[in-house]
């Protein structure tokens, strides 16, 4: 029996295609334990992709959790560094419940992430990078891009630290402009501010078209550097081609504890859920005790199992 014997299944050929694209750029495989101490994810449950997670206790009487996340796990096993750069990958199973059908599930995550001195040419890099692990899975797909701090900006003009708040974010999700001119409403915010943040949640499309948009309604309020640093981000995309698959969505919200900066998220054909997300988590670091800057990106491969027959660029992945 030889290597030619062997026949490799849809996710198989999925991970290691995406194994060999990360390694090529200089990320190094990162190796951890199925298991983890239940207080490391008990103190930072709103992080993960489902809060319930399956624990038992261990031979010494501790209480242990199956792995539901990598990144929590590469934090803490990673000297914090804040003048260097580790770039690690990784394709590693989590144990989570799977949306595709409501039960725990032995799920392989594969994924990326940069620790340390990230700057825009690292996120840079890491955006080209998952646009390309999209293209990687599916024929037709887009990355989705906001930028948290912009967001944080223009709400807390609004509202600042009112009980209103978290509504509003939750009608941010789900693009209910009337909700959020309500709760702006109640707490009889500023008429500009309140215009200011609803025009925000209108703008969406192509980089190109909305991008001017942004840059008139967001640099009067001395928010250049963060419009220079998504500029940045997207020129790196439009340099590797990767243009016409870029959409500015301020809708992509996610937990202000432990997210900054850039956040994305990438969506196949056949699938109302994203099968990438990402961003920065400078915030998470902190909560840690770590000075370092972070960002990266996951592939949920239990996800691209419900697409159905997708094929490009020589992957095959079929429903099982």
């Amino acid at each position: 029996m030889t290597l030619d014997d062997f026949v490799l299944d849809d996710s198989e050929k999925i991970i290691l295609a995406l194994r060999a694209l990360y390694q090529h750029s200089g990320y190094t495989r990162f190796h951890m334990e199925k298991f983890e101490k239940y207080d490391l994810y008990a103190q930072n449950k709103d992080f993960l992709v489902s809060g319930r997670i399956i624990t038992f206790t261990n031979t010494d009487g501790k209480l242990m959790a199956l792995k539901p996340d990598v990144t929590l796990s590469v934090i803490k096993y990673l000297r914090d560094e804040p003048d260097t750069l580790k770039k690690l990958c990784y394709n590693e199973n989590v144990y989570r419940v799977s949306k595709g059908s409501g039960s725990f599930r032995e799920i392989m995550q594969v994924g990326l992430e940069c620790i340390g001195r990230v700057d825009r040419d690292c996120i840079g890099e890491v955006l080209l990078l998952a646009a390309k692990s999209l293209e990687l899975v599916a024929a037709s797909y887009v990355l989705e891009i906001s930028h948290l701090d912009i967001l944080m900006r223009l709400l807390d003009d609004a509202l600042g630290d009112t009980k209103q708040r978290a509504a509003a974010l939750k009608c941010i999700a789900e693009k209910n402009s009337a909700g959020v001119a309500a709760l702006c409403r109640e707490v009889h915010a500023p008429e500009e501010a309140t215009e200011a943040l609803l025009a925000l949640m209108k703008l969406y499309g192509p980089a190109a078209q909305v991008m001017p948009a942004l840059r008139a309604l967001c640099e009067p309020k001395g928010l250049g550097k963060e419009l220079d640093d998504l500029d940045a981000a997207l020129a790196a995309l439009s340099d590797g081609g990767f243009a016409g698959r870029v959409t500015l969505d301020f809708s992509a919200v996610s937990n202000m504890n432990y997210y900054n900066g850039i956040l994305f998220a990438g969506f196949v054909e056949g699938l109302p859920d994203s099968v990438l997300s990402g961003g920065q988590y400078d915030r998470l670091m902190q909560k840690m005790g770590r000075t370092s800057k972070a960002i990266g990106f996951a592939v949920y491969l239990d996800r691209l199992e419900r697409i159905g027959d997708t094929t490009n660029g020589g992957v095959v992945f079929q429903h099982a």
